[in-house]
């Protein structure tokens, strides 16, 4: 046989480039499949806290418009076992908010509760992380004497940029800061009008923050006296 007829292998150069092209390619679809991969799971994180701030609005309308404040008390003073109350405190970047309302939802089977409960919104810094705070929710299904402590605190928003809330007072038509029903200087026996609530979470698109606002009206806007002799 000839030489121009005997088979021919690939030299030591060709098999260096082709291996070499090969490794380019595969970079290239590394690239292209983990560029996806971040972008779905950047878009998934975005997704999450659109759903938490629209699910924590639709609770806190759903609280806030069944708040109450009662004006039962025994007459002998030291019998009583409960005081109700509606506080708005102006905070920074978190106000607080004390409430009793109509919301409390019973999951126990034979639990004695009832739909009334103590809620309460307020700030907590996280310890892991500098500069990042909390929104944390605060219920206690057992009335007393104590309408700002006890129950069961949850946290119900992450890094969040801003809880505020205004209240439109009937009387004057105007909107302010605070609200307490505890105090002869405040509002005593009675609930403003509507609630504007505005919350701001971090982690939006290109990391600029998510708004949302909403006016949330309160059905019961006197201090409950039903029971009361005339």
């Amino acid at each position: 046989m000839s030489a121009r007829l005997r088979p021919r292998g690939l030299t030591l150069l060709e098999v260096l480039v082709a291996i070499a092209i090969l490794g380019m390619v595969a970079v290239l679809i590394y690239g292209a499949f983990d560029g996806l991969s971040r972008s779905k799971t950047g878009l998934a994180k975005i997704n999450d806290r659109y759903h938490v701030g629209r699910a924590l609005l639709r609770r806190l309308a759903r609280e806030i418009s069944a708040a109450f404040i009662s004006s039962h008390v025994p007459i002998n003073q030291t019998l009583m076992v409960r005081r109700t109350i509606f506080s708005v405190k102006d905070q920074s970047p978190i106000d607080r908010l004390d409430i009793n309302t109509f919301s409390h939802l019973r999951v126990a089977a034979n639990s004695k509760e009832s739909d009334q409960n103590e809620l309460s919104y307020y700030s907590s810094a996280d310890p892991a992380v500098s500069g990042k705070v909390d929104l944390v929710r605060r219920e206690s299904a057992q009335l007393d004497l104590e309408p700002t402590k006890g129950g069961t605190v949850l946290i119900v928003a992450e890094d969040v940029d801003l809880f505020d809330l205004k209240l439109l007072d009937p009387t004057t038509g105007m909107w302010t800061d605070t609200w307490d029903t505890t105090q002869a200087t405040g509002q005593p026996n009675r609930l403003p009008l509507q609630v504007r609530v505005t919350l701001v979470l971090r982690g939006g698109k290109g990391g600029k923050p998510i708004k949302f606002e909403e006016k949330v009206p309160i059905a019961m806007l006197d201090s409950l006296t039903f029971a009361l002799p005339k």
